[in-house]
């Protein structure tokens, strides 16, 4: 695991000045730490502030780089307004990624930052990421995929190195929650954010809510579900996300599965 380690920061040691597309998550974290290990100074964080991304991954990233002593810029960014994203293409990650990535590319360069990387990792590789597209297209490196790094590797060297990231459930982009297809809106973003935001307030760790129209399908990791299906706390989110539009509420009895919505893609 150290070799990999040092090869991260030997990698990351050729730039003389480096941005990174800093979201607060384990891989990112990781990232951004071996760049400031490498570099010192000459590293910038980059975070985008959305709708897409509760304001507590902000927090958790903004507290991190004053932590370290990161020079951070946060960006905003309005996925809506991206041309073709509202109307949930399958490529719709490619589309909001290039715009983003492009944000980022400009904020880099007008503060002397030649270079951008990001924090995928080889997991990544497995499943379908229309993203990873606008990466290669802009020349985004990623770091954490060309050492080798898997997420559970990830999460072990986080674990060594003491970050709060170690075990932060994953966390991916509110419009993932929206079947393909299905129009994204700025009340439904709002609606699966709040909904999430309400599980983990009640002690669940790893959760999606699925929005398939006005009925919401709950994912929670299968250790939990009985701690869900409880009279007085199904009660509870069965009227909290009433309130917050959804007519039905359903619990997915295969627990939480990343990248769920992927599955019509790869039965055609």
């Amino acid at each position: 695991m150290n070799g990999k380690w040092n090869a991260l920061i030997g990698l990351l040691g050729e730039y003389e000045r480096v941005a990174v597309a800093f979201s607060a998550g384990a891989d990112s974290t990781l990232l951004l730490k071996a760049a400031h290990e490498a570099l010192g100074d000459n590293v910038l964080a980059v975070t985008g502030k959305s709708l897409a991304f509760p304001e507590r991954e902000n927090e958790e990233a903004r507290f991190f780089c004053e932590s370290l002593g990161i020079r951070q810029i946060t960006v905003e960014f309005d996925q809506t307004a991206v041309a073709g994203f509202c109307e949930n293409p399958p490529e719709r990650c490619y589309l909001c990624k290039r715009e983003l990535f492009s944000a980022f590319l400009q904020v880099a360069h007008e503060n002397g930052f030649a270079h951008l990387v990001e924090g995928s990792n080889t997991d990544d590789l497995s499943d379908y990421r229309p993203g990873m597209r606008a990466v290669r297209e802009l020349s985004v490196r990623s770091p954490l995929q060309e050492v080798g790094l898997s997420k559970q590797e990830i999460r072990e060297l986080s674990a060594e190195l003491n970050l709060p990231t170690w075990n932060k459930p994953s966390f991916a982009c509110l419009a993932t929650r929206f079947p393909y297809g299905e129009r994204i809106t700025e009340e439904g973003l709002r609606a699966v954010g709040e909904a999430e935001e309400y599980l983990i307030a009640l002690g669940f760790r790893q959760v999606r809510v699925r929005a398939h129209g006005r009925l919401a399908r709950i994912e929670v990791e299968r250790a939990q579900i009985p701690m869900i299906t409880e009279p007085e706390t199904s009660d509870k989110v069965v009227e909290r996300l009433r309130s917050l539009g959804f007519l039905y509420v359903s619990l997915d009895l295969s627990g939480y599965e990343t990248g769920s919505m992927n599955k019509p893609l790869s039965s055609v």
